[in-house]
């Protein structure tokens, strides 16, 4: 039997494939799984009708995969964005199935997004908007079926939302049908920090296996959303001098080290919870871009994917790289930092503490009991650092690098799985 290799234009989802098609290769997977794993098995799109608050109507374009189930419910947030289409969906969805596997939770992989601006909304078109998203595909959601979550320009409110359109429509409570909620409202201690403590506590193994000392060591943070935030505030806990930060209105470098705090203030008092106007002494500013190419031991792109790619990857000056955006490096990229002998931390094990956060409330919503932030971070911090060292050992032990471990052993995991459970429907 010949596989047939697929190809995208799309940039996320050729990485995605490009990632699978090498590692199924390199573990001698076979045909059959190839076939199967490197496909969705389901993947929808819907129409979303808007009232807008002037009294016309949008129509927008929202989209749900659900990449795998082998291991459990799809898991996988949704975003708002002018470039979210079925194929972002399916490359996003395929990386939280090896996300999943690799973080060893019961979950499969999904995504989904609705193709908007969300900047050009207001609240109550928002909430329209996610209501009918969230009615749309609820034929294939549930807390044993596929459980959204938040991502890029979606939160506590999308998911209340989401949530309570779910539970109007089926006349009864579904707290579990997503994840990310206000702790008020069914939501978890801990979740909101997740993904960037994750992150961080990466950085920080990766330090400790290569004998640098996280305190004092330079960090340059792309993004400065949710993860980029905790990402930043972790590391300052630990020591580490975070120089550089970006979010879409450019870069803000500091050589002697930014005060995170007070840019996180910054950020929370500001209308579109942005960096733009922020300053502090010593503050050089420049482009989202060229904050990538300053001289650091670290560098975390918490942005968008593709941030680091063929044209600017050469001029990467740190010795790091911890991703904590899904998808940040692109392939060509990739081969060139490995030239430079730039030791690099994958997404899908770096960002995992979302994922894995998510779980814990998931679990919670189970069984009606809450944890205190201290027990819920007192179970995180264990399993990234197993995950981390998981990784790391059989990168070590197959002299391969880190992110080709990480997609050998996560595969294997869900192959595994679906040749247990055999091939039906």
């Amino acid at each position: 039997m010949t596989v047939t290799r697929r190809t995208s234009k799309n940039v996320l989802l050729d990485t995605a494939l490009s990632n699978f098609y090498g590692a199924a290769d390199e573990m001698g997977l076979e045909d059959g799984l190839v076939e199967i794993l490197s496909r969705p098995e389901r993947a929808i799109s819907v129409s979303l009708p808007v009232v807008m608050d002037d009294g016309s109507t949008r129509v927008f374009e929202g989209y749900r995969v659900q990449h795998s189930t082998a291991l459990g419910p799809a898991k996988g947030g949704f975003r708002y964005h002018p470039d979210v289409d079925i194929e972002e969906c399916e490359a996003l969805g395929s990386l939280m199935t090896w996300k999943c596997s690799l973080a060893g939770i019961p979950y499969g992989g999904g995504k989904g997004g609705v193709s908007c601006d969300p900047l050009e909304l207001s609240t109550s078109e928002r909430e329209r908007m996610t209501r009918t998203f969230a009615a749309r595909i609820s034929p294939i959601i549930g807390d044993w079926i596929d459980i959204p979550a938040p991502d890029v320009n979606t939160g506590a409110p999308e998911m209340v939302w989401f949530m309570d359109t779910i539970s109007k429509m089926r006349g009864r409570l579904e707290p579990g049908v997503v994840t990310g909620k206000p702790i008020s409202i069914w939501g978890s201690r801990g979740r909101t920090a997740a993904t960037g403590v994750g992150v961080a506590i990466c950085v920080k193994e990766l330090l400790e296996s290569e004998k640098v000392d996280i305190k004092g060591a330079r960090v340059i943070i792309q993004g400065f959303g949710n993860v980029g935030t905790y990402n930043a505030r972790s590391l300052v806990k630990y020591g580490a001098k975070i120089v550089g930060i970006a979010d879409m209105t450019g870069g803000y470098h500091v050589p002697g080290g930014i005060d995170i705090e007070r840019a996180f203030e910054h950020v929370t008092n500001h209308p579109k919870k942005l960096l733009e106007g922020y300053t502090q002494p010593g503050l050089e500013k420049l482009s989202a871009e060229d904050i990538l190419l300053v001289d650091a031991e670290v560098l975390s792109p918490c942005a968008l994917e593709g941030a680091i790619n063929a044209k600017n990857a050469g001029r990467v000056r740190a010795k790091y790289i911890v991703e904590g955006a899904n998808g940040p490096v692109t392939p060509d990229a990739d081969a060139i930092l490995s030239d430079k002998g730039i030791l690099l931390v994958p997404d899908f094990l770096a960002n995992s503490g979302g994922v894995i956060g998510s779980y814990f409330e998931w679990v919670q919503n189970q069984n009606g009991f809450f944890w205190t932030e201290d027990e819920y971070n007192h179970r995180l911090i264990p399993i990234m650092t197993d995950n981390f060292y998981r990784v790391w050992n059989y990168s070590k032990a197959h002299e391969v690098k880190m992110r080709r471990a990480a997609f050998l052993v996560a595969i294997k995991r869900v192959a595994d799985a679906v040749k247990m459970r055999g091939i039906f429907l």
